[in-house]
């Protein structure tokens, strides 16, 4: 008895430590798979699975125009509002010129100590005859590059230029400008 008793005693041995195996294995896998749930609930508690689209909605506000002056011309050019200034660590360099033939309006986006926070620029004419033109410098695709440039066909009168840059997540008027067409 003493022989078949002890082969028992150890296949029941064996039996116990096989399911304490078990148990083990199974209690690692539990937690890794709550570890992961929890990370999983920390990400999107952190909005970080959310796409992220940067659109700039210029704020409108009401700009008081002078009242026409009494003359064989009259010009009406819209008051220029503060302009808000980049941070110096946001610094872009932003060139606007009147081109005197066609008097079209150009844009050109230099990047500067900043190009790495800027996530879109719009331009927004409003010509002398009224009409409003605004136009983003990227396509919504990418970020705007060195060498960038927006043309928007201006009039022959005065046309006034904001130019609106969103770095970091806000945005700034960086241009309020009247280009004036001069006659030569």
């Amino acid at each position: 008895m003493h022989g078949w008793a002890g082969l028992y005693r150890h296949h029941f041995r064996a039996q116990i430590r096989n399911i304490f195996k078990f148990k083990a294995i199974t209690m690692k896998s539990t937690l890794f798979l709550l570890i992961a749930l929890v990370l999983m609930l920390c990400a999107l508690s952190a909005g970080c699975t959310s796409p992220t689209q940067a659109e700039i909605k210029p704020v409108d506000i009401p700009t008081p125009f002078p009242s026409p002056v009494t003359s064989s011309i009259t010009t009406v050019v819209a008051t220029p509002i503060a302009v808000d200034t980049l941070p110096p660590e946001q610094f872009v360099d932003l060139q606007l010129t009147k081109e005197r033939p066609d008097f079209s309006l150009h844009l050109l986006y230099n990047g500067g100590k900043g190009e790495i926070f800027v996530q879109n620029v719009m331009m927004k004419v409003t010509r002398s005859d009224g009409q409003v033109i605004e136009q983003y410098l990227n396509d919504g695709q990418r970020k705007p590059r060195r060498g960038d440039e927006l043309v928007i066909q201006g009039s022959r009168g005065n046309d006034r230029v904001e130019v609106f840059v969103t770095s970091a997540g806000k945005t700034y008027k960086a241009i309020d400008q009247p280009m004036i067409t001069s006659s030569m």
